[in-house]
């Protein structure tokens, strides 16, 4: 009775302590202020980060915006305000998102190809050794080739339409998400997988468990390197033949001297390709949660 009484003095004292309790299972009084610390140094560190950042934009904007014209010739450079005019006029009459749109086509259909590929086989080879000891010379031997030189022959299978971009897109992303996923598998400490099959785990539980669970780390930082590189892809692909694509656009705003639209082009990839790794490293905080 008098431990039912003690229980109940403290949950009726500390309902704070009592909700914090089970979440950190340490003593709150030792644990909720250095943990406010932190959160308060972190939070004041996020957004020292996001004003320097600011700041630095806004100074290399002012920076070009003041050597146009004075220490470089705009033909070369264009200007700030000249590049942002002419996005503007590229999102209101849909030129932009037309364009955009074929981009981005390409290189999310190269992305889901190559990064699946390379994950089943990084999987297999890391898995099975014989596998990856028979197959090494020959990836090692199609790694080191130039994936650029490889656009030319994609156009003569595949054509100028859509399908050569994006198998020139899935070539450049599949190794990187392929040796980055073989290694994760081989990083994997045997003690683990052993542990799981002597508790009764068939090599389908192991894979699900462990594995892939461990490789986790090791594949997200392979998608978020490959991400530029599947946008990368994309863009040779539309330089060599295409009629449509922010490649196309940046290709011919080139041959006619047109450095704005160039400049513009290259803004608007650089512009989807942080969002694309913003949402990458989104997916990485959710995916490697447990690691906490």
């Amino acid at each position: 009775m008098a431990k039912r009484c003690e229980d109940a003095a403290m949950t009726t004292a500390s309902p704070t302590a009592a909700a914090a309790a089970p979440s950190t299972g340490l003593p709150v009084e030792a644990v909720s202020p250095e943990l406010a610390r932190f959160r308060a140094r972190e939070r004041r560190r996020k957004w020292l980060v996001l004003g320097c950042q600011l700041a630095f934009g806004l100074a290399f904007l002012a920076f070009w915006q003041f050597a146009s014209g004075r220490l470089i010739q705009p033909f070369f450079v264009s200007s700030p305000t000249a590049v942002f005019a002419k996005l503007w006029d590229w999102t209101v009459s849909g030129y932009l998102w037309y364009n955009l749109s074929i981009t981005l086509l390409a290189t999310g259909m190269g992305f889901a190809v190559g990064a699946g590929l390379g994950f089943v086989l990084g999987i297999l080879f890391g898995r099975y050794r014989f596998v990856a000891d028979v197959f090494e010379p020959y990836i090692t031997a199609i790694y080191s080739l130039p994936k650029i030189a490889l656009a030319p022959l994609f156009i003569m299978w595949f054509g100028i339409g859509l399908a050569s971009k994006v198998a020139v897109s899935a070539a450049v992303v599949f190794f990187l998400v392929f040796l980055n996923t073989f290694s994760g598998v081989r990083e994997v400490n045997p003690i683990y997988v052993h542990s799981t099959q002597i508790m009764g785990a068939n090599s389908w539980a192991v894979m699900r468990t462990v594995i892939i669970p461990s490789a986790t780390s090791w594949v997200i930082t392979g998608l978020k390197v490959s991400v530029p590189y599947a946008l990368v892809g994309t863009v040779i692909g539309e330089f060599m033949s295409a009629n449509r694509g922010i490649g196309f656009v940046i290709a011919q705003s080139s041959a006619l001297f047109d450095t704005t639209s160039v400049f513009t082009g290259l803004i608007v990839l650089a512009i989807v390709g942080s969002l694309i790794n913003a949402g990458l490293k989104w997916a990485e905080r959710y995916l490697l949660r447990w690691r906490a």
